[in-house]
Formats: C-alpha cells, sequence, structure tokens
C-alpha cells in the first residue's frame, strides 16, 4: 500500500518537472527573442569594419531564420476554416462606404445661363452703414449689391436673424460681413464669430473682413486647424471683436478656456449645411448655447435641405430666409462620364484631358490623401505644373498650393473633397472626379467650382468599364 502511495506521489512530482521543464524552455526562447531584436543592428554592422563582409550578412540572414522559427513554433494557431476568404469582410466593407450612384447622373448637357436682368431695390449708398466702412466700400468700386446682398443687407442692419441661400460666386460673403462689421464699428462692446466648415474659407472670409474693415481699428482672431496654437493664443489675448475660425478648433479653444463666447451677440455659420454633412451638428450646438442669450445669427449656403433647415429653425425659429439660388448650381455645368479599364489607362485618359486646348485651370478630386499624393507624382513626372491640397497638410502649404492656383502658377489642383467648397476660384473650366465621390450632395458640391458667373464649365467623372 505504502509502495503504490509511493509510486503515485513520484508521477505527480515527474508530471511537475515535465511541465516546470516545458515552460522554463518557452520562457527562455522568448528571451532570446527579445535579446535577438534588441541588439543592435548597427553595433552588428560595425563589425563589417575590417571583417568579411559576405560572413556579417549570413550572420543576419541565420539570425532572421532562428527568430521566424522560433515564433511559428509558439504562434496561435486559428481555428478558423482556411475556405474562408481573409479579406471578404474588408471587400464588403469597402463595398458599403458611401452611396450608389447611377453612373447616367453623371452625365448632363449645360444649359446655356439665362441671365435675367436684376433690378436690384437699393445701391450700396442707401444702406445705413458706419461712414468708416460705407466710404471703404465705396472706393472699391461696390455701387450695386447683387441680389443676395441686395435682399439680406437691410434685413442685417435691422438686426434680424437671417438664412441665406444662393448660388456659388453671388457675393454670400458681403452680405453677412457688411452688417457684421457696421455692427462692430458703431458698438464697440459687440462680438462676432463667424464660422466656416474649411480653414480656406474661413482665411477667406477674414481678408474680406479686414478688406472692407481697413482703418476701423477692429481686431479679429483666425482659429483654424494646421495652425500653430502660439499666434491664435496671442490674438485671444487681445481680446479681439472678431473670431473667425473652423468648429473643431473653435472647440478647443473652448475646452482650454482660452475662448469665451458669453460676450458675443452675433454669429455667421457659412456653409451650413456642409458643417452638419461634415458631422459638427454637436459642435453647432455647443458654440449657439456659450454665446449670448440674446444674439444675431446668420445662416449661409449654396443648398439647404429640409433636414438642416429644420435644425436652423431650433436655433433660431423666427430666422427671415432669404432665397435667390437660380436654379439647379450645375445647370450651366456639362457633365460626362470617362470610362477605363485599368489604373494605366485611367492615368493616360487624365493626361489626355488635361491636355487638350480648351482644358485650362482644372481641380482633379481624389478621395484620399494618399491618393492625392500618388497622383501628384505621376503627374508631375509626366510634366504638368501640379498642386495638391488636403486635410493632411500643413495651413503654410495648403494656402501656398491655393495661391499658386489662383495666380495661375499651377493650372492643375489635386484635392481632396475638402477643397469642394467655399473656394473662391472664379476661372475654374474643369472638374475631375478621379475617384467617385460618397454622396450626390458630394457631387454636386464639386462640380460648383465649374460654371461659374455664368460661364459653361466642364465635369467628368471617371467609372470603370
Amino acid at each position: 500500500m505504502a509502495t503504490t502511495g509511493f509510486m503515485r506521489q513520484s508521477s505527480f512530482l515527474a508530471l511537475i518537472v515535465v511541465c516546470c521543464t516545458e515552460y522554463f524552455a518557452l520562457c527562455l526562447e522568448k528571451t532570446r527573442i527579445a535579446a535577438l531584436e534588441t541588439e543592435s543592428i548597427s553595433g552588428l554592422r560595425s563589425f563589417t569594419f575590417g571583417f568579411n563582409k559576405p560572413l556579417v550578412k549570413h550572420k543576419l540572414q541565420q539570425r532572421t531564420l532562428i527568430m521566424s522559427q522560433t515564433r511559428s513554433r509558439y504562434a496561435y494557431k486559428s481555428t478558423r476554416s482556411p475556405y474562408v476568404k481573409p479579406n471578404a469582410r474588408s471587400a464588403r466593407a469597402k463595398r458599403g462606404r458611401g452611396q450608389y450612384i447611377d453612373p447616367s447622373r453623371f452625365v448632363k448637357a449645360a444649359k446655356p445661363p439665362h441671365l435675367q436682368e436684376y433690378v436690384p431695390t437699393h445701391r450700396f449708398a442707401d444702406f445705413a452703414f458706419a461712414p468708416l466702412l460705407q466710404k471703404n466700400i465705396a472706393q472699391k468700386g461696390y455701387v450695386t449689391p447683387t441680389p443676395v446682398q441686395d435682399q439680406t443687407i437691410p434685413l442685417g442692419l435691422e438686426g434680424r436673424d437671417i438664412v441665406g441661400i444662393a448660388s456659388t460666386g453671388t457675393g454670400k460673403t458681403a452680405a453677412f460681413a457688411l452688417p457684421v462689421l457696421s455692427k462692430l464699428i458703431l458698438n464697440r462692446d459687440s462680438r462676432a464669430l463667424i464660422v466656416a466648415p474649411t480653414r480656406e474659407l474661413a482665411q477667406q472670409i477674414e481678408q474680406e473682413c479686414r478688406e472692407m474693415s481697413e482703418g476701423s481699428g477692429l481686431t479679429d482672431a483666425l482659429l483654424i486647424g494646421g495652425s500653430s496654437y502660439g499666434p491664435q493664443l496671442r490674438s485671444l489675448r487681445a481680446n479681439p471683436q472678431i473670431v473667425i475660425g473652423t468648429p473643431g478648433r473653435i472647440k478647443d479653444h473652448i475646452e482650454r478656456r482660452t475662448l469665451r463666447l458669453e460676450k458675443f451677440n452675433t454669429v455667421v455659420f457659412d456653409e451650413v449645411d456642409r458643417m452638419l454633412d461634415m458631422g459638427f451638428v454637436t459642435d453647432v450646438k455647443l458654440l449657439l448655447s456659450k454665446l449670448a442669450p440674446q444674439r444675431q445669427s446668420f445662416y449661409f449656403s449654396a443648398t439647404m435641405d429640409s433636414r438642416v433647415s429644420g435644425l436652423i429653425r431650433t436655433f433660431s425659429p423666427d430666422a427671415e430666409t432669404v432665397s435667390v439660388a437660380s436654379g439647379d448650381t450645375t445647370d450651366t455645368v456639362h457633365q460626362d462620364v470617362v470610362r477605363y479599364s485599368d489604373t494605366t489607362d485611367k492615368q493616360d485618359k487624365l493626361h489626355t484631358l488635361l491636355i487638350q486646348p480648351d482644358t485650362e485651370k482644372t481641380i482633379v478630386f481624389e478621395e484620399t490623401q494618399r491618393g492625392v499624393e500618388r497622383l501628384e507624382r505621376e503627374l508631375s513626372a509626366r510634366g504638368f505644373s501640379v498642386v495638391s491640397i488636403h486635410g493632411g497638410k500643413s495651413q503654410g502649404k495648403r494656402a501656398r498650393a491655393l495661391r499658386e492656383f489662383r495666380q495661375g502658377t499651377a493650372k492643375i489642383m489635386l484635392a481632396t473633397d475638402v477643397a469642394a467648397r467655399g473656394l473662391d476660384v472664379t476661372d475654374i473650366t474643369h472638374v475631375v472626379n478621379y475617384s467617385q465621390p460618397q454622396s450626390y450632395q458630394d457631387y454636386t458640391h464639386r462640380i460648383g467650382r465649374a460654371g461659374r458667373a455664368g460661364r459653361i464649365g466642364f465635369a467628368l467623372t471617371f467609372i470603370t468599364q
């Protein structure tokens, strides 16, 4: 009996010894891998001075083989069926991105612009602006307001909330900026917040406000992403009367407590529908909750659907709507498709398009930042003068690219959808959708860059055969 118990105890001890041995062996192997990985390659390469280089190369290869064999020995063995395609899920996700758009919607003949002469009710001299502001706009040659200016400025000067709907290039910025600037000049205790969806649009608004209010002593702060916080903080410490920026960066400053909006009694949301489409609904509500309860609000956009107008009504239920949009903003754009078979064919057809005599200033849209950079390298190698703009570039690089494109130094701009709104470039002849947009609304925003100011533009969308 005692012998049997002793044998059982010995077997149990032997099992423990085997398990411990295996465990320590595993630990040693893992330690060996870590040592191999952390050992400096540069240290090994230093042996190449004065030693046989092929021998060192052999040692490196041997080390790599040992590490791979050890990893495979202790690697996790999946129980997943080998018959399931590993990329099936990602393929489904990719197909599910964005909205399916029937290619037939990319084909449409342009309608010659029917320019009905607008008879304005007012002249700029009739508006009750601050004297200095009146002087500045007269020096700039402002005599007759555009329809949106003619109908919006009187309401703005009365302090009314306004929803303005007008096509791109009709003078929306001056329509809200002039009443706001006049209010700030006449009442130095007033403060205004102007919010735009993109950095470029915010910069354009700031530039126009500075030109129109020259000599007034008004100070401003430009709060946009991609720029250093230092200059922005210095501007905010100067207690500016105008703060212009994008929703994300303005929210950052609020959370950092470097910007307080309690005294801001005027707010402007330009391209408000695009802001909400981009997911800034929560940010817009946050900004409105931080502003003075008694405030004047302006909401401007080229398009306005029922969802967006409903949100605006919750913010400003008594707002006056001014709509001077003349039909579909794409009516003056000739739209067609370009079919391609593979990547090389796609690049060649883009090349052919860009060298046509009637192709002057062109925006080419790509879906991703990486796609923009890859296409920029390809076109540059083919001899084209190209600039690019996307969210991954610093603000300085974006501003420089936009300046070169405006001035005509570069005739081609590659862009993601960040450039589809608010860019004030009036002489764009062609818009190329090198990648299809995520929605039809994005498509209309893209091609709206062409066919402005009563001219016919061209939009071409690449689709597979």
